[in-house]
C-alpha cells in the first residue's frame, strides 16, 4: 500500500504526537532519492535512527565506518540529525541483530516506527524483523495483525509496545517509476557493483542504455567512475554526435528500454553542474558517476526523474 505525500505527511505529523523512536529506512545505493525532505520537523523530538538497507551493493572495499559518517553529513545537510546510522542488508538478513540492539538502545521502552519510500526495502527489513522476533515469514504480505488501522502494522516487542510499519511514500523522481519487467531488472542492483572506469576528456558522452546521458564537457582528462547495475549497457560517443547517435540507436543498440517501450521515457531533461570538489553526479534510481572537481558536467533523464550533486560518497 502506498499513500499519497499528503497522507504519507499526515501519518508523519501523528508520529510527532507521540512519544517514540522513528527508524528511517534509506537504500544507500538510492542515498539521495531515498531522502525524505522535512522528516525531522514532522516528527518532532522523536529521535531518528538512519538505516541504510542494500549495503551488500556498494564495494567491501568502502569502509563501512566511512559510509555511515558520509550518510551522517548528507542527512544533516538537509535537516536531519540521526541519533545513529546503522547498515543493513534485509535481502540477505546481515546486520539485522546488530539493528535490533541499536533500536532497543535508542528506543528506551517506547514504540518504534518505521517510515521510508517505496523501493526501499523497507517491507524485506520488516519481515526479517517479524521473523526474528516471532519466528513468523512473510507475514506482513498476508496478514495484518488484529486490532491495527490499514495504514500500519503492529509487531510486538518486548514491554507492551509495537514496532509500527507505516506505508511507503511513492518517490516520483526514481527511474523505477518509468519502467516494468526486464528494463526495471537492469535498473534495480541484486548483487554487489563493480564499479566501471572511463578515461574521458571534454566533450565526450555516455549513455547508460538509452536511460540516461552523461556529458563530460569541460575539465582536464581524467577518470570518470560509473556505478550503476553491472548489466546495464554503457556507451560512449562524442557529445557532439550524441544526438544523432541516440536518434540512430536508442531501442537498439541502446537499451534498456526496448524500441517499443522508448516512448514512457521521453522527452528528456538536462541538468548541468560545475563541480568545486570530487563529486558524485547523482541519478535518481539509476546509480551514479564519479567526476573530478573543476569540471563542467551535465545529466540527461527523463523529464521528472531527479539529478542531482552530491560530495563523493567513495
Amino acid at each position: 500500500m502506498s499513500l499519497t505525500d499528503d497522507d504519507f505527511l499526515r501519518v508523519l505529523s501523528k508520529i510527532g504526537e507521540t512519544d517514540a523512536l522513528v527508524v528511517n529506512v534509506v537504500d544507500i545505493f538510492d542515498f539521495s532519492g531515498s531522502l525524505i525532505p522535512g522528516l525531522q520537523r514532522f516528527v518532532g523530538d522523536n529521535p531518528i535512527l538512519m538505516v541504510g538497507n542494500k549495503e551488500d551493493l556498494l564495494p567491501k572495499s568502502l569502509k563501512r565506518s566511512k559510509l555511515k559518517d558520509w550518510m551522517r553529513q548528507e542527512a544533516n545537510k538537509v535537516g536531519l540529525r540521526p541519533v545513529a546510522v546503522s547498515l543493513v542488508s534485509a535481502k540477505k538478513n546481515h546486520a539485522l541483530a546488530d539493528l535490533m540492539t541499536t533500536i532497543e538502545k535508542y528506543s528506551k521502552g517506547r514504540d518504534v516506527y518505521v517510515v521510508g519510500v517505496t523501493n526501499v526495502g523497507k517491507s524485506t527489513l520488516i519481515n526479517q524483523i517479524i521473523k526474528k522476533q516471532l519466528g513468523v515469514a512473510e507475514l506482513i504480505t498476508t496478514s495484518r495483525f488484529p486490532g491495527t488501522t490499514l495504514d500500519k502494522i503492529e509487531i510486538p516487542l518486548d514491554d507492551d509496545h509495537f514496532m509500527i510499519d507505516t506505508p511507503g511514500i511513492i518517490h516520483a523522481q526514481q527511474m523505477a517509476h518509468y519502467l516494468t519487467g526486464k528494463d526495471l531488472a537492469l535498473v534495480a542492483p541484486q548483487k554487489e557493483i563493480k564499479p566501471k572506469v572511463y578515461q574521458l576528456t571534454g566533450g565526450q558522452t555516455l549513455f547508460l542504455g538509452a536511460l540516461a546521458r552523461f556529458d563530460y564537457l569541460t575539465g582536464g582528462k581524467s577518470g570518470v567512475v560509473v556505478y550503476t547495475d553491472n548489466n546495464l549497457p554503457l556507451h560512449r560517443t562524442k557529445t557532439e554526435n550524441a544526438v544523432s547517435f541516440y536518434e540512430r540507436h536508442a531501442g537498439e543498440l541502446l537499451q534498456p528500454p526496448a524500441k517499443e517501450n522508448l516512448e514512457q521515457i521521453l522527452p528528456w531533461e538536462r541538468f548541468e553542474f560545475k563541480t568545486e570538489q570530487k563529486s558524485d553526479l547523482v541519478f535518481a534510481g539509476l546509480g551514479w558517476i564519479t567526476v573530478p572537481a573543476d569540471a563542467v558536467v551535465a545529466g540527461w533523464v527523463p523529464q521528472g526523474v531527479g539529478v542531482t550533486l552530491r560530495r563523493t560518497m567513495i
